[in-house]
C-alpha cells in the first residue's frame, strides 16, 4: 500500500511538472484572444464598417464569434451569426476542395484536358488550347493575362463567348508556366464536376459538402443571397459614410469562382472542416490535395511585401493560397466584389484560424487577419487597424 502511495505521489508530481507549462501556454493563448477581441471591438466602431462578422476557430471549435453593426446603413436589423454575406472568391476554395475530393476518389483526373469539359475554350494556339488541364484551371496557370476579359463578363457577355474570345488574346506564358489570376477560366471546374456528377455543380456541392457540414445558411447566386431575409446589403462610399448599392450579378454567373453566399456560422463550420476536423466529410488525403502548393505566385509575394506583412513566399493550391507567414504555413483566400469583403485563413500547425465577412470594402477589413496573426503568433504588435487614427486604441484593455 505504501509503495502504491509513493508511486501515486510521484505520478502527481510528474503530471504537475508537465501540466504547468501547458497551463501557462493556455493562459497566454486565452489572454491573446481576449486582447484581439478587444481590439476588434474597437475597430468595429470605426467608420469603415456597416456590418461585420468575425469568427476564430481553435482546435476544432469556435473560440470567438463577434457580429457588429447592421445589415443596411440606416436600418435597424442587426448582423447576427446567421446573417448571409456574399463570399466572392472564397467560392474558389469550395470548388477546389470538391475537385480534390473527386481526385482522391478517382472520379476526376485533374490532369485531364479542360476542353473535354469546356469545348468552347480557345487560346491563341491550338497547342496551348489542348495543353490546358483542370489543374491549370484551378491554379490560375492557364497562361492568359491576369483577370482576362473580366470586363466582358461585367458587361454581360456570355461565359461561353468569353471562352471562345480568348483566341484573340496574346498569352502571358504557356499553360502551366506562370501564375495569372483568372475568374472565367476557373469556372471550367464547375462544368467538369457537373458532367462527372450528372447534376449541376451547385447540387453536387450541396450534397457532398454543404449538407453534411450543416451549412444551412449557404446559397448560390443573387436570389440565394436575398431569399432568406437576413442578408447583408452591399455598400459603397458616400462622403464620409456608406450608402447601400445594388447587388451586382456578373460574378454570380461563375458559381465555382465567385457564386456563393454564407453566414459566419456556416463559414466557421467550413473552417473547422478545412482544418481536418470533419474527416467524415473531407478526408485527410482530399485536404492535402487541395492545400498542396502547386505553383509559385510572385505577384502575390510582391503585393504582400508592399503591405509589409511578414510573408516571405506565396503559392497557390486548388482554390487556396499558401503563404509562408513569419516562418509558418498560412492557408488563406480573400474575396471581394462591389460592397462585400470576405477572408479566411488558418495556421495548420497551430490548429487555429479566422474568418472575416463585411458588407463594405473599407481598408480595415483586410487588416483584421494580420491583427489576429500578431496575437496568435506572438509577433511584435503592429497597429494594422490604425486604431490610433480613430482614438479607439484607448478602449483596448489587457496587458
Amino acid at each position: 500500500m505504501k509503495q502504491h502511495l509513493i508511486l501515486l505521489a510521484l505520478a502527481i508530481t510528474v503530471w504537475s511538472q508537465l501540466a504547468a507549462p501547458a497551463r501557462a501556454q493556455a493562459t497566454r493563448e486565452h489572454q491573446a484572444l481576449l486582447d484581439f477581441a478587444s481590439e476588434l471591438d474597437a475597430a468595429a466602431a470605426a467608420p469603415d464598417f456597416v456590418g461585420l462578422a468575425v469568427a476564430v476557430v481553435k482546435n476544432g471549435e469556435v473560440a470567438l464569434m463577434r457580429t457588429y453593426g447592421v445589415t443596411e446603413a440606416g436600418g435597424a436589423q442587426r448582423v447576427t451569426p446567421h446573417t448571409v454575406f456574399r463570399l466572392a472568391s472564397l467560392s474558389k476554395g469550395f470548388a477546389g476542395t470538391l475537385a480534390a475530393l473527386y481526385q482522391t476518389e478517382g472520379r476526376l483526373d485533374l490532369g485531364a484536358r479542360a476542353v473535354t469539359y469546356a469545348p468552347q475554350l480557345r487560346l491563341r494556339s491550338m497547342q496551348d488550347t489542348q495543353s490546358v488541364t483542370l489543374e491549370h484551371v484551378l491554379t490560375h496557370s492557364v497562361g492568359l493575362p491576369p483577370y482576362a476579359y473580366d470586363n466582358l463578363l461585367e458587361a454581360g457577355v456570355a461565359v461561353k463567348d468569353i471562352l471562345r474570345g480568348y483566341a484573340d488574346v496574346k498569352p502571358t506564358c504557356r499553360p502551366g508556366a506562370c501564375y495569372t489570376y483568372q475568374n472565367t477560366t476557373f469556372n471550367i471546374i464547375a462544368d467538369a464536376i457537373a458532367q462527372t456528377a450528372g447534376r449541376p455543380f451547385e447540387a453536387e456541392l450541396q450534397a457532398r459538402l454543404l449538407g453534411p457540414l450543416g451549412m444551412t445558411d449557404t446559397s448560390f447566386g443573387r436570389d440565394g443571397l436575398m431569399s432568406g431575409g437576413n442578408w447583408a446589403r452591399p455598400h459603397r462610399r458616400a462622403g464620409d459614410g456608406w450608402t447601400p448599392t445594388a447587388v451586382t450579378e456578373p460574378y454570380y454567373r461563375l458559381p465555382a469562382a465567385g457564386g456563393m453566399n454564407a453566414s459566419i456560422s456556416d463559414m466557421s463550420a467550413w473552417l473547422i472542416a478545412q482544418m481536418g476536423n470533419r474527416p467524415d466529410v473531407l478526408s485527410a488525403a482530399a485536404l492535402a490535395e487541395a492545400h498542396r502548393s502547386r505553383i509559385d505566385t510572385p505577384p502575390e509575394t510582391s503585393r504582400q511585401r508592399t503591405l509589409k506583412t511578414p510573408v516571405t513566399q506565396t503559392a497557390y493550391g486548388l482554390g487556396w493560397r499558401v503563404y509562408r507567414y513569419a516562418g509558418r504555413t498560412l492557408i488563406t483566400h480573400t474575396g471581394g466584389v462591389e460592397g462585400f469583403f470576405a477572408q479566411i485563413g488558418w495556421l495548420p500547425d497551430q490548429k487555429a484560424g479566422i474568418v472575416v465577412l463585411s458588407n463594405t470594402r473599407g481598408s480595415r477589413a483586410a487588416r483584421i487577419m494580420p491583427t489576429w496573426l500578431d496575437y496568435q503568433l506572438g509577433l511584435p504588435k503592429t497597429d494594422w487597424l490604425r486604431l490610433a487614427e480613430t482614438g479607439a486604441a484607448s478602449a483596448i484593455s489587457g496587458p
